[in-house]
């Protein structure tokens, strides 16, 4: 068991849970919430949901699901190095996308689209609403019922319009106040996670090079490194180590920057934590090589013809699922279904977001496709 510091969060300064409910037996409150999370239905749903390329498109390619089980393994280790709460760490982590669309980013834009006039539609908000309400698995209420900490963790962007409505998890936002340095690390491993297993997969797809890559700082340095070191090495494993020395670079930055931050602000409680700016940071030179890296990913990935083809398709799919729907509630299932155009549509919304890439692929073609005679 790890000495806490004593900023970090625990079961001593937790604000707890919505519902009250006994001390877990043989376990933390932050490993129940992670256990939680596990074994619920959307973090299952989340193997077959797209993070850049199409669930079907590649055996290899990382799912949400593989995606969010290595930002809890990066924040994990982050966590224990600055003696925070690993727990709690990584629940927020496995958390963090449980709300997500079908056909990642393409599929959120194209739903908050369809939403705009019914308030939008914000996976981040979603995924607390998956957590405190939708989930059905529990007699004593509905959702999970995380615990305060790990709840205001997932809800890492908020409006202030959508933080009025949330009430206490949403006050940071209105405070001007920061959360718990666990969620701060959980923030910062999310982008390290994505920058660097999206250029992992989008040199495994064929849609980037090595040639284009040599021109980003950071990954030039280390596969220049490495071909000096290994000049023999086949491709695919030049890549890897390539990309695992990268990754390494800005985790071990991260956590040198971070201490230097938190031993300038001499914290001593958790709401120290909450009162002093973003404490968990990379050093001025990475975070810029992280932002090089970062756009050009947007530039020659993202933007790439076929994956622009995809996430057209995908939006058009979404689009014309949520219009189906909401003419006609009677092709939802029973539970969907609503009166008000208000509630149909965040019911419609709920459902969509429910939904795998196959699922919504199967749906779209139940309701679209011609039947040949």
């Amino acid at each position: 068991m790890i000495d806490l510091a004593p900023y970090a969060v625990s079961e001593r300064n937790t604000r707890g849970r919505v519902v009250a409910e006994d001390a877990p037996h043989g376990r933390s409150e932050f490993q129940r919430d992670r256990d939680r999370i596990i074994h619920s239905t959307a973090f299952r749903r989340l193997e077959y949901k797209t993070q850049v390329f199409v669930n079907h498109e590649g055996d290899l390619f990382r799912t949400r699901l593989t995606h969010s089980i290595e930002v809890a393994q990066i924040a994990r280790s982050v966590a224990r190095r600055l003696r925070l709460n690993e727990d709690l760490t990584e629940a927020i982590s496995l958390a963090h996308d449980l709300g997500h669309t079908p056909f990642g980013h393409a599929g959120q834009d194209a739903l908050h689209d369809c939403m705009r006039d019914h308030g939008g539609f914000e996976h981040n908000l979603q995924s607390l609403r998956v957590v405190d309400l939708l989930e059905e698995r529990y007699a004593a209420f509905d959702g999970l019922n995380l615990c305060f900490e790990t709840r205001e963790g997932i809800l890492k962007h908020c409006s202030a319009e959508n933080a009025a409505k949330l009430g206490d998890v949403a006050e940071r936002f209105r405070n001007k106040q920061r959360p718990s340095l666990e969620a701060q690390i959980a923030n910062l491993a999310d982008e390290i996670a994505y920058n660097n297993h999206d250029v992992d997969d989008g040199l495994r797809s064929g849609l980037l090079t090595l040639e284009q890559l040599g021109e980003v700082r950071l990954f030039a340095q280390h596969l220049n490194a490495v071909r000096n070191q290994h000049p023999q090495l086949p491709e695919r494993r030049l890549i890897h180590e390539t990309v695992r020395r990268m990754i390494n670079t800005l985790v071990s930055d991260l956590m040198r920057e971070t201490e230097r931050n938190i031993a300038a602000q001499n914290l001593q409680t958790l709401d120290d934590v909450r009162a002093a700016p973003a404490l968990v940071a990379f050093s001025d030179t990475v975070r810029e090589q992280s932002r090089e890296l970062k756009s050009f990913l947007h530039a020659h990935l993202y933007r790439h013809y076929r994956v622009m083809r995809m996430s057209a398709k995908a939006r058009r799919i979404i689009r014309d699922l949520f219009h189906a729907f909401m003419e006609d509630k009677r092709l939802l299932p029973p539970q969907f279904q609503r009166q008000t155009e208000a509630e149909s549509a965040r019911a419609v919304a709920d459902y969509i977001a429910g939904m795998t890439d196959r699922y919504a692929i199967r749906e779209h073609r139940r309701l679209f496709a011609v039947e040949e005679g």
